[in-house]
């Protein structure tokens, strides 16, 4: 018997992009579109397009899935951001696993990222997968502020075909983006009991450009895949510099 879908699109002020991401999961049984309390068309764009429209506080990007996959109809879940797109090759093969039946609880899916229009496929970028394509009742995300995956109590395997991610919008967008994930990410460390020290803000951000530039093979993308590099550099520096913040600001603070 086969399986119906639900596709989950978290979103905030993604009114240049929200229309192709939805078009590309018109086929699915339900299309949940949960916004942020978006400021921009995205919500007027998505009435003609989603089956429903949530409108639910962001506080992480793992708690905002977290809080919509118990409301969605079928327990089969399809997760896409508003800056991805589903192709009809990935389309086509999801839809036969749901014809059958999946025999396998969550899949992983590879991304195709493209960086100022340009598909990305060295510097750990052809390496990308997530986990998006799961039975509800066997998987959640991670408790985490950033990079949280889904877990899976049960059998995991892989999709063939990948999603077409657009991550980059232009500098300014890209630089609120590494503004988020390293607040986050320094967040999470500082929780843990992560304190920063003089090597994570000498060595690990030219490591991470080296790491990326020639190991991975960045330099196989020309410019882009150097940007690409700088920028990851640039938000390892960031991050571990926040750290060092919240630990001097805690020394400081009277007892």
């Amino acid at each position: 018997m086969k399986e119906p879908l639900t596709v989950i699109v978290p979103s905030f002020n993604e009114e240049r992009l929200i229309g192709e991401c939805l078009s590309s999961v018109r086929w699915a049984d339900e299309i949940i579109l949960v916004d942020s309390f978006s400021t921009d068309r995205t919500v007027e764009i998505a009435r003609s397009l989603a089956t429903r429209i949530l409108q639910h506080e962001y506080l992480n990007s793992a708690a905002q899935k977290n809080w919509t996959l118990p409301q969605a109809a079928h327990r089969w879940i399809l997760i896409v951001d508003a800056d991805e797109k589903v192709t009809p090759e990935l389309q086509a093969e999801i839809r036969g696993l749901l014809e059958t039946g999946p025999p396998r609880d969550g899949y992983h899916i590879r991304r195709l990222n493209h960086f100022h229009g340009k598909p990305i496929r060295h510097g750990g970028w052809g390496r990308d997968r997530v986990l998006r394509f799961f039975n509800r009742e066997k998987g959640r995300y991670q408790e985490k502020d950033v990079h949280a995956e889904v877990e899976i109590q049960g059998a995991v395997g892989e999709l063939r075909n990948p999603l077409l991610h657009d991550t980059f919008r232009g500098f300014g967008d890209y630089l609120k983006k590494i503004d988020r994930y390293t607040r986050w990410g320094s967040d999470d460390l500082y929780r843990r009991g992560r304190r920063a020290h003089a090597t994570d803000l000498i060595v690990r951000p030219p490591w991470r450009f080296v790491k990326r530039y020639l190991i991975q093979g960045g330099f196989l993308d020309g410019v882009e895949g150097m940007l690409i590099s700088g920028l990851d550099m640039y938000s390892v520096f960031l991050k571990y510099a926040r750290l060092w913040e919240k630990e001097k600001l805690e020394r400081s603070e009277p007892k």
